[in-house]
């Protein structure tokens, strides 16, 4: 939804700078590659990862060169002068922690309305029909430490009658582009129609099962994703609307970047503190950490890690 003028005015006043700083693009009508495309123009050299980083919170400009890069942004997209920098200056409003809590969450939240429009489209009831039985999903950091990709196998069970498809909901971390993200089905179904939002960085595949199944029924299929398209990653987040069922979460991670630490965490809901923090331990062979979640509840579990 595009945001007004006034709405603009209101947030360059209140902050926070991220959100200032996202309701102007909006405002402006200019995807980030133009951005780019602009302050190079003025020479000034900025990653379209970093405006993503910035705009949604994720990083906040605070180098001498980025604050540069932040008044070239002020011209670019036509705002008063200083109006970015005196939210980031200010403190109160516009003082976000370096790393968000929750920020996977916060930006599923964020894109909810993306998710929930390409769901519509589809034509896909709330829960799909389906519940989770067991769920085992396994999640590669490459060498850039980028989300590289993650598969799944999960054993569903109906509770009505004629369902013969499940539709996967990817997120990537930001920067990602899901145009260029591919979807693999494996066993048991194969690869419908596909939707993506590109400025939500999500990504919607129908994955078709090979028989309809009857109210009781259980189905077990296997699909993944191949992504690589985003920047940097530093957590991996399942959210849960409905409880029940196994879910088991491993991240592998590139030999060519390690962590120093992983963590287990779960939160109630986006907004909650992460409860129940657990340090996981890096097997030295196979360099991945697991968690298992034997009943699950309604909220969110992840894996949290840090480089440095």
């Amino acid at each position: 939804m595009r945001h007004t003028e006034r709405e603009l005015a209101r947030i360059l006043h209140t902050g926070p700078f991220h959100l200032a700083l996202r309701t102007a693009l909006s405002v402006r009508g200019l995807p980030l590659h133009r951005v780019q495309h602009h302050l190079a123009h003025r020479g000034v050299k900025l990653g379209v990862t970093s405006l993503s980083y910035w705009q949604q919170g994720v990083r906040r400009p605070r180098r001498p060169e980025s604050l540069r890069a932040v008044r070239a942004l002020e011209e670019v997209l036509a705002l008063p002068d200083d109006s970015l920098l005196r939210l980031l200056r200010d403190g109160g409003p516009g003082a976000e922690a370096e790393r968000p809590a929750a920020r996977p969450y916060r930006s599923l939240l964020e894109s909810s309305g993306a998710v929930e429009r390409l769901l519509a489209a589809m034509e896909s009831p709330v829960d799909g029909g389906l519940h989770t039985v067991d769920h085992q999903e396994r999640v590669r950091i490459g060498a850039r430490r980028e989300l590289a990709g993650r598969t799944s196998l999960h054993l569903v069970r109906a509770h009505r009658d004629g369902i013969d498809r499940y539709l996967a909901i990817h997120r990537g971390d930001p920067g990602c582009d899901p145009s260029r993200i591919a979807v693999r089905a494996g066993e048991n179904c194969r690869t419908g129609r596909v939707r993506w939002d590109a400025e939500a960085g999500v990504l919607v595949a129908e994955l078709l099962f090979d028989t309809r199944l009857r109210s009781g029924e259980t189905y077990l299929f296997g699909y993944g994703f191949e992504d690589g398209t985003g920047g940097p990653s530093d957590e991996y987040v399942r959210g849960f609307t409905f409880g029940g069922g196994q879910y088991v979460l491993q991240i592998g991670f590139d030999e060519a970047a390690l962590p120093v630490r992983c963590r287990r965490f779960e939160q109630s809901s986006a907004g909650a503190a992460r409860a129940a923090r657990r340090d996981l331990t890096l097997t030295g062979l196979h360099r991945t950490v697991h968690v298992v979640e034997e009943d699950v509840r309604r909220g969110l579990v992840g894996i949290d890690w840090d480089w440095d």
